[in-house]
């Protein structure tokens, strides 16, 4: 009997061992409203909250509109998330939010609704039409490439602030 319970109590110490490593090896889901764009970003869940924290913050409010089975999306998302100056600067600088449909402001489609579309709403809450990437077809699209322009952009949208409000 004491040999059975002794084994017993050995081969439960070994599979609650190995489960333990097992979930420990497991990655950290994403949270839930960054879908994958930045984990340590604390992101607002709609538009009209982001309007009223961008505008009690005094911080730009930075809207990603995308669509999960976009693989222009999720490109943009690899490199977007992978990209420190950019995470840095989106988690201490700015009020974010990534959207999987439109809002009912006609202004963050100035040029249609198509993803990726990356758009800048300054604390006033004025929609930045002037802050646009590097494509005469689609002003507001970023391609996993033009890193550099979001940064500059984004860089950008913080000097409006100290200069215009």
């Amino acid at each position: 009997m004491l040999h059975s319970t002794l084994t017993f109590c050995l081969l439960h110490v070994a599979v609650s061992s190995n489960l333990a490593i097992a979930i420990k090896k497991e990655k950290r889901p994403p949270q839930t409203l960054s879908r994958g764009w930045g984990d340590d970003i604390t992101w607002v869940q709609t538009y009209e909250e982001g309007l009223f924290h961008a505008k009690k913050s005094n911080k730009p409010l930075m809207v990603i509109h995308h669509l999960e089975q976009c693989q222009y999306c999720q490109a943009l998302k690899k490199v977007f998330s992978q990209n420190e100056q950019i995470q840095e600067m989106a988690q201490n600088d700015f009020i974010m939010l990534n959207l999987m449909h439109e809002t009912t402001d006609k202004n963050l489609s100035p040029d249609g609704q198509y993803v990726p579309r990356i758009m800048f709403v300054d604390p006033s809450l004025t929609v930045r039409a002037d802050i646009t990437g590097r494509y005469s077809n689609r002003l507001y699209t970023y391609e996993p490439q033009d890193m550099p322009v979001l940064i500059e952009n984004m860089k950008k949208a913080l000097r409006l602030i100290q200069s215009e409000l």
